[in-house]
């Protein structure tokens, strides 16, 4: 994506430093984040510098070739080892973080020549971030076919450019619609706790002249009956052998009203998103996040100051489950880069 006349990645790794988007600061300010070792990389993973199924994906493979570009001969194979296990600890829903870091790790494990394994280390994250690219802009062209002229799409959270390498999963089809001239819509669920739809999905939509509205989460269902919505697309994090999905904490009600009013719900995302090894929705890990993230909310207050502040009494507890999953019933079909296929098990198998 272009911002301020410049193309973009949303991650990317310069020498042994990773440079990423900073997003928590979105959409107030556009900077550019540093990390000099796999530690402050997984941290930023962790705290949601980086987000998004590919981008996170794409930052733990670059985690995990810093992590061999620092080790020694002395202590390489346990210093790759506690890499590992830090990286993965950092999200434990997102399947492209583990996709990453496996196949780096895979490649290099065993091999006795360190210079060899740098190299090969470097060229396995450059290669997944490539390839997150390739096939988000292939999701694109195969998603943008089921938009039809003068449509309202309904997305949830952010799957956009910000969430993968380049171009996005959810909104990549919205983008490639608006190029070839058809008109489109798009109603953008604020996405709570941390409201990626209302402070990235929005900025990215606004930046590419694509028509938007902010909606709170609880009214998509509103719209849903008034026939302003006639389709559904989100993105995942991951999605099982089933086509059980999980995704952004929302999406799952989201797709409950979609069938209810007659409304096609689909997921957009590339089949490193797809975990094989899980059969159903129900053995996905769910991430649980500080519940500061929905006692507090962050913002800027009229004169452009940001602040913090609270929205519940100081007594209140929170729970805040990052995810929920969709079961596949709910769902129309999954866009990945090989095609559009339904969410079952035989489509899913059929991939790979």
């Amino acid at each position: 994506m272009k911002v301020n006349g410049k193309h973009y990645r949303t991650v990317w790794l310069e020498g042994k430093i990773v440079k990423m988007v900073n997003q928590p600061l979105l959409p107030h300010s556009f900077k550019i984040y540093s990390t000099n070792n796999y530690r402050e990389t997984a941290n930023a993973i962790r705290t949601m510098v980086v987000r998004g199924a590919g981008a996170i994906g794409a930052s733990a493979g670059f985690a995990m070739a810093q992590a061999v570009l620092e080790a020694k001969e002395t202590n390489y194979k346990k210093y790759i080892e506690d890499a590992l296990k830090t990286i993965k600890a950092t999200r434990p829903t997102a399947q492209n973080l583990f996709y990453a870091v496996d196949r780096v790790y895979s490649l290099i494990k065993d091999e006795k020549n360190l210079a060899v394994a740098k190299k090969v280390a470097v060229d396995t994250a450059n290669t997944i971030a490539n390839e997150d690219s390739d096939a988000c802009r292939r999701i694109g062209e195969l998603g943008e076919k089921l938009i039809k002229d003068n449509d309202s799409i309904l997305t949830h959270c952010n799957a956009g450019w910000l969430a993968f390498v380049d171009y996005g999963s959810a909104l990549s089809p919205i983008y490639l619609a608006v190029r070839n001239k058809k008109r489109v819509f798009v109603y953008v669920d604020e996405t709570r706790p941390r409201c990626q739809g209302a402070k990235l999905t929005s900025w990215e939509l606004n930046n590419e002249k694509v028509a938007n509205t902010v909606i709170a989460d609880n009214a998509a269902g509103f719209f849903m009956q008034q026939g302003k919505i006639n389709l559904v697309i989100t993105g995942a994090d991951r999605i099982v052998a089933n086509g059980d999905t999980a995704n952004k904490i929302g999406t799952y009600e989201k797709a409950v009203l979609a069938k209810e009013n007659g409304i096609p719900f689909y997921i957009a995302a590339p089949t490193s998103t797809i975990d094989i090894k899980t059969k159903s929705g129900k053995d996905i890990p769910i991430e649980e996040r500080d519940e500061g993230e929905v006692l507090y909310m962050f913002g800027v207050d009229d004169k452009d100051r940001k602040c913090r502040v609270r929205i519940a009494p100081k007594q209140s507890k929170a729970k805040n489950p990052a995810f929920d999953v969709t079961p596949a019933k709910y769902i129309k079909g999954i866009i990945t880069e090989k095609g559009i296929i339904k969410a079952d098990d035989e489509s899913i198998k059929n991939l790979f």
